[in-house]
């Protein structure tokens, strides 16, 4: 029997009931809720950051259909673990239809991910992949069209607080943070669940006689924890994602320096620069947006450099970029006003286009009013949303001081 558990594995949902987070996926009439109440699985992708719960979910998926569960992590595993799986299968020691579950599969290269094809449209097995990259970048088409991706989104701070509650329960059920505890461990988590649950247990196992003594762990003792040589991190895994956060956050603050040292830890460890740079092109329109339009094709350009020239010259079209974006006026307005209309489109729906909007292709179309009275260039004072939301603002530009 293991004794040497993670608490991050020890506390993990084991079904939908006590799952946090993701509601637009699993909560009554939603997709994955369904396929487990139906018990009719097929093969997906989870796409989201880290530590939003992609592998527990494919867990509860295969314990809650009675399928074989096959976990593997596209860092170590090849095609050779995936064919004596397959043929596992195949020799019936195991169910049809059996979930092999690849972590990071934006690892797998094309012929890695071709080998998959097969056994999916065959349906010797279920394909559950998980990736914190954009699958139309990372995932091959033919795999694309025989799955299904979900977005899965970053933990909000209740869900984060909701968590700790549970990690120090099973820690101690006696233990207690205050309240100021609790909100740099939500800010710490950047809503990466994982990330503090890793911190409360190390903290727990280096200070617990000191902990112990007042039943609570203070802020002082996190702090130490998290600079403690003990706590370890993955570099292909957690080092990755704090420090291509610590990158953004640079760029977002305007501190050149802080992001020229964040870009040259990940050059020195090897990082692919086309995902450096695919972060630079988002953080274009996401943070610098509208205040330097110019920006978009800056990064654009840069991410090209990076694909035609490679390592190590294109270090220096990197360089010249995040200095680019970094020194740029910021403006998240055009950004802000898309998550608000998505916002709307998930609230309402498909809601009725206006008819002075629509296009009266035929005449009977015409008769009942399609197209009526549009002008080609209208009143810009005039909506031309739905009804229901008629009076709905989104964007709202930012003058330049």
């Amino acid at each position: 029997m293991r004794t040497n558990v993670p608490l991050a594995e020890k506390i993990r949902p084991e079904n939908l009931k006590d799952f946090i987070g993701q509601k637009h996926l699993v909560g009554p009439g939603k997709p994955l809720k369904l396929t487990i109440q139906k018990k009719e699985v097929f093969s997906m992708i989870f796409w989201g950051p880290p530590g939003c719960g992609k592998t527990t979910l494919a867990k509860i998926i295969a314990k809650k259909t009675n399928l074989d569960f096959f976990y593997l992590s596209a860092v170590s595993a090849g095609k050779n673990d995936l064919r004596k799986i397959i043929t596992s299968i195949k020799d019936g020691l195991y169910k049809d239809g059996s979930i092999i579950f690849l972590d990071e599969i934006h690892r797998f290269n094309k012929a890695q991910q071709d080998f998959l094809l097969p056994s999916i449209e065959q349906g010797i097995i279920t394909f559950i992949g998980a990736t914190t990259e954009n699958p139309s970048f990372e995932v091959i088409g033919p795999l694309l069209s025989r799955v299904r991706v979900f977005t899965l989104s970053e933990l909000t701070e209740e869900d984060i607080k909701r968590i700790i509650k549970k990690a120090l329960k099973a820690l101690d059920k006696n233990l207690k943070v205050n309240l100021k505890t609790v909100d740099w461990l939500v800010n710490l988590a950047a809503g990466d669940a994982r990330q503090v649950i890793n911190l409360l247990e190390s903290a727990y196992v280096l200070f617990e006689d000191k902990i112990k003594k007042n039943n609570t762990i203070t802020l002082e003792v996190l702090k130490t924890a998290l600079q403690s040589p003990y706590l370890r991190y993955d570099k292909a895994g957690e080092e990755h994602y704090n420090t291509i956060s610590a990158f953004i956050k640079s760029m977002r603050a305007g501190n050149v320096d802080s992001a020229l040292y964040y870009l040259s830890r990940m050059i020195q460890a090897g990082e692919d620069p086309l995902f450096i740079a695919r972060r630079m092109v988002i953080f274009a329109s996401e943070d610098v947006g509208m205040a330097l339009p110019t920006a978009l094709v800056v990064a654009n350009e840069v991410f090209q450099a990076c694909n035609t020239i490679g390592y190590p010259e294109c270090s220096i079209n990197l360089a010249q970029g995040v200095v680019y974006l970094t020194s740029a006026p910021k403006d998240r307005s055009s950004y802000n006003a898309l998550r608000e209309a998505q916002a709307d489109v998930e609230k309402y729906g498909n809601l009725p286009i206006p008819m002075i909007l629509r296009n009266p292709v035929t005449k009977l179309m015409k008769k009942v009013g399609y197209g009526k009275d549009y002008e080609m260039y209208p009143d810009k004072t005039e909506s031309l949303l739905p009804d229901k939301i008629k009076n709905r603002k989104y964007y709202f530009f930012k003058k330049k001081s």
